[in-house]
């Protein structure tokens, strides 16, 4: 006790209670933000959230590895480190974000609709698939529309000269007319004579164009979340129990259809606009309530709702969590066929009349059982995985020479792969795939083709691990010359009458080059950067870059196939009429990318004025200046 009073008083006395739990646990942070610190559980999050977006976009082609450099690593920090930068900003400058358009965003995300509608049973059931939390989601959304918000007020307040849009459009819709002359492959091929000699030459210059691929015939064996899911019983009472509590789930929840006028007064309406509106509104209500039946003709001839005033104010069927809050309480509020007072939300003034109600109804637990049994697994099975998943590793590692261990522990089947090579072998179709870089690589490692071992357990994709095991392997052989030597004959034969071509061609460009000739070339046609007409990128540009201060002039390109091709430029010239939609499209795209540039400087800049630094120093890569703020 004496010792450790000796040990622990004095860090109390010259560190204080905060200064003696850092002594003793050390400070983890990786960076810091304007005080606040970026924890290495922040940054494993951000880590696993990219490779989940990189492994749904890549698919079968994702690598791991690839992102798992120090490269990759300070990209996913300092994306983090923007976003703390940024969140104090948007706190600092008080913006914010109402509830309705939260929800509007929600509602609008497809994952969460049910025949073209937001599905609040939907919502809550992905959600607790995922492990999230209702509150926490939402507030990650509302945090993430901030800073869009701010983002979204730099980019709009980019500016783009109009020289600069005026000079890309007319870059893009100069046109120029020409003719070609081309030479073509095919036509010199009787020219040219193939020695044996040549045929010996290629073969022995190319000999890896002539190899069969070293392959493997390999055993594997693969542990998903549904083959965990298959092996777990189900007792009837716990479904009946489940269908018992989650009764909403299972059913339709309250619908109705409504119809509505709708009153606007602007964004930016002030006081008097508003009254304005409220008292249209209340005379068409009057008129409403005068005679019901003329509702629809009245919602064409007030509505201001684009979508349902020509419907007669029309909305259809609409549940909980689809409209904004002020108009579901009205309209949920009200008995088929009656008819609202005056409701305002953001959007304006609403009469509401209530035309459809279709209550609640449950499904019979026999009709949803299969459903409840295919989720009970699923359940089940993701609480068992880890288990099965360290079972697995360790069996195909100590167990190593064979699969038949883990296969008969975990019930899984052994399945056979013929021609395996280093590049994999293509998915069945229907099915993820097995043979992905990082199992490929561990399959043809000599430990696995020398002593033919398992590989190690190896993710191919979410919850699921595979490992392999060669059978035969087949080194990489040459195929025999006579075997190979017609197809070698048509190469060398193809290549030497491209290369006439191509002679043939500048010759005649060298002769255009003193004596301009109309002899040969096809009809004219005209072209323009946004507008190839399918003419090659290298020939494209042969053309929309040959000077134009003397025409006509001559210009020559390779064209595919081994031709080669000689154009005539007659003429340039602008389109008779410019392509308004087509400017306005690009005036766009430049501000967007202008925007863009001024975001990444703009975030630079919070790093700057929030004294961002990277604790961590195998987390710091060298970056190159980044562009100025504006």
């Amino acid at each position: 006790m004496l010792f450790l009073m000796l040990l622990v008083f004095p860090s109390f006395v010259f560190f204080g209670v905060q200064g003696y739990n850092r002594f003793m646990q050390g400070d983890q942070a990786i960076a810091r933000v304007g005080g606040q610190s970026i924890t290495p559980q922040e940054f494993d999050a951000a880590q696993r959230q990219r490779l989940d977006r990189m492994r749904d976009m890549l698919g079968p082609n994702f690598d791991a590895k690839l992102f798992d450099t120090p490269q990759a690593r300070a990209s996913v920090l300092d994306s983090l480190i923007g976003e703390k930068a940024l969140a104090q900003e948007t706190a600092k400058a008080n913006v914010s974000v109402s509830v309705d358009r939260m929800r509007s965003v929600i509602n609008a995300i497809p994952d969460f609709q049910q025949d073209g509608k937001f599905s609040y049973e939907r919502y809550k059931t992905l959600l607790a698939a995922q492990g999230q939390d209702e509150h926490l989601f939402e507030q990650r959304v509302r945090t993430n529309l901030v800073q869009q918000t701010l983002l979204r007020a730099l980019a709009d307040s980019s500016f783009v000269p109009r020289t600069l849009s005026d000079n890309v459009q007319r870059l893009a819709e100069e046109e120029r007319e020409f003719r070609e002359l081309r030479f073509r492959a095919e036509d010199f091929v009787a020219q040219v004579k193939v020695s044996d000699a040549a045929i010996n030459d290629y073969y022995t210059a190319h000999r890896a164009e002539f190899e069969t691929p070293e392959s493997v015939r390999a055993e594997y064996v693969v542990l998903t979340l549904d083959s965990v899911a298959a092996q777990i019983s189900v007792p009837e009472a716990d479904l009946r129990g489940y269908y018992d509590q989650n009764k909403g789930r299972f059913g339709r929840e309250e619908q109705r259809r409504a119809s509505h006028i709708l009153f606007t007064f602007g964004d930016n309406a002030t006081a008097k606009d508003k009254d304005g509106a409220r008292k249209i509104a209340q005379d068409a209500l009057a008129k409403v309530r005068a005679n019901p039946a003329d509702f629809a003709k009245l919602a064409k001839q007030y509505s201001k709702d684009p979508g349902s005033a020509a419907n007669g104010g029309d909305l259809g069927l609409f549940g909980r969590n689809m409209m904004v809050k002020p108009f579901e309480e009205a309209a949920f509020g009200l008995k088929q066929g009656e008819i609202s007072d005056l409701v305002e939300s953001d959007f304006g003034f609403h009469i509401i009349r209530v035309t459809e109600i279709k209550p609640a109804q449950t499904k019979p637990f026999d009709e949803v059982r299969a459903e409840i049994e295919t989720e009970y697994r699923r359940q089940q099975a993701q609480k068992k995985f880890a288990e099965a998943a360290e079972t697995f590793t360790n069996t195909v590692y100590e167990q190593a020479d064979s699969l038949k261990p883990v296969a008969e522990k975990l019930k899984l089947q052994i399945q056979v792969a013929e021609k395996v090579t280093r590049q994999g072998i293509p998915a069945r179709p229907g099915t993820p795939p097995v043979f992905v870089p990082r199992l490929t690589e561990a399959l043809f490692a000599t430990d696995a083709i020398k002593n033919l071992r398992n590989t190690e357990a190896i993710e191919t994709g979410p919850s699921t691990l595979a490992a392999a095991r060669v059978v035969e392997h087949r080194p990489a052989a040459l195929r025999p010359l006579e075997e190979v030597r017609e197809q070698i004959r048509v190469r060398v034969e193809r290549t030497e009458a491209a290369r006439l071509a191509r002679e043939a061609g500048a010759k005649k460009l060298t002769e255009l080059a003193t004596a301009a000739n109309d002899a040969g070339f096809n009809k004219a046609r005209t072209i323009s950067r946004s507008r190839p007409e399918g003419l090659p990128e290298a020939a494209l540009k042969a053309i929309m870059r040959a000077p134009s201060d003397k025409l006509p002039t001559y210009v020559g390109s390779d064209l595919d196939g081994g031709a080669y091709g000689v154009f005539q430029v007659l003429s340039v010239k602008m389109p008779a009429q410019p392509d308004a939609a087509r400017k306005d499209q690009l005036a766009r795209s430049l501000q967007q990318t202008v925007g863009g540039g001024d975001d990444s400087a703009y975030i630079e800049a919070l790093k700057t004025k929030y004294k961002a630094e990277v604790l961590r120093t195998d987390m710091k890569v060298e970056k190159s200046a980044p562009p100025a703020a504006k």
